[in-house]
């Protein structure tokens, strides 16, 4: 492949979404076309993915919806493939598919961390493997994996969700230092408590067996509540401000930063402040009734 030029800012830039029919994706594929850029909308469920696609157009940018499986290495790779014959570059690729799953190690499954890690993980390693090739060639393009502020600091209680996204948090700032050269950026998010259906298990969450499906994702959202949870469009655009700016970690709401900050300076007390509130307050609300 020749080489196209250089990394665009957002306007005229195409930019690959995953995960974008609902949530932090959807907003983030709104926010780039309000930023000018060509977006292709991926999603498991297609139907949603042509939902908001169709949106985008009817407000005059282009874009197109694609149905993928982040499982799907080869999937993921024809979706690139299709991005760079219909925009001819990939500027931007977000990674940001994502399952949800609760509870504490002993309740889950080895088949439970298996969904969780291939979902959340290796939906990121694919996205990495299928756009970073092409992304060397052209000389340019910024990858953005979506973690988690659970990928920074200890996590009771979503032992396998908080596994994934410290793993995503290690691939990222790796990557960023081995891409650098090659005109590669790449910047890990790390949302705090953002108001998306993930806030009470999300579509193809992992849930407990112990409650009622209902239950449980009505204590969740109250649990979650607790938090001041930022709407997904002010969150997108905060993130892509970072990302504009080349940031290697972004964190937002900002405030979050607190706890990083604490976790870094003390691991310990970090740990225990978990301990004595997080888990304490979420076993309260999952408790059987």
């Amino acid at each position: 492949m020749s080489r196209a030029g250089a990394l665009r800012g957002f306007s005229g830039a195409a930019a690959l979404v995953t995960g974008a029919g609902s949530g932090i994706g959807r907003a983030i594929a709104e926010e780039l076309a309000v930023r000018g850029c060509r977006v292709v909308v991926t999603d498991l469920d297609e139907e949603p993915a042509a939902q908001v696609a169709s949106e985008i157009g009817r407000r005059g940018s282009p874009s197109l919806a694609l149905a993928l499986d982040v499982r799907d290495l080869a999937r993921f790779q024809a979706v690139v493939a299709a991005t760079v014959a219909g925009f001819g570059r990939l500027d931007y690729v977000f990674n940001n598919a994502g399952i949800g799953a609760g509870g504490e190690v002993l309740e889950l499954t080895a088949e439970d961390w298996r969904r969780v890690v291939d979902v959340n993980l290796f939906g990121v390693i694919h996205g990495v493997l299928a756009a970073y090739p092409v992304m060397r060639d052209q000389g340019f393009g910024h990858i953005v994996n979506t973690a988690s502020m659970q990928g920074l600091v200890p996590s009771p209680l979503t032992a396998s969700y908080a596994t994934t996204k410290h793993a995503i948090v290690g691939l990222s700032k790796a990557l960023r230092a081995e891409a650098r050269e090659s005109g590669v950026r790449v910047s890990v998010l790390c949302p705090g408590v953002i108001r998306t259906p993930l806030l009470e298990g999300g579509k193809h969450g992992v849930l407990l067996r112990t409650l009622p499906e209902a239950l449980q994702r009505e204590r969740m959202r109250a649990f979650f509540e607790r938090f001041r949870p930022m709407e997904p469009a002010r969150f997108a655009r905060k993130a892509l401000d970072g990302v504009a700016r080349n940031q290697p970690i972004i964190i937002q709401p900002a405030w979050w930063k607190l706890a990083w900050w604490l976790d870094r300076a003390s691991p310990s007390l970090s740990i225990l402040l978990a301990e004595r509130f997080l888990a304490r307050r979420a076993r309260a609300l999952l408790k059987a009734p």
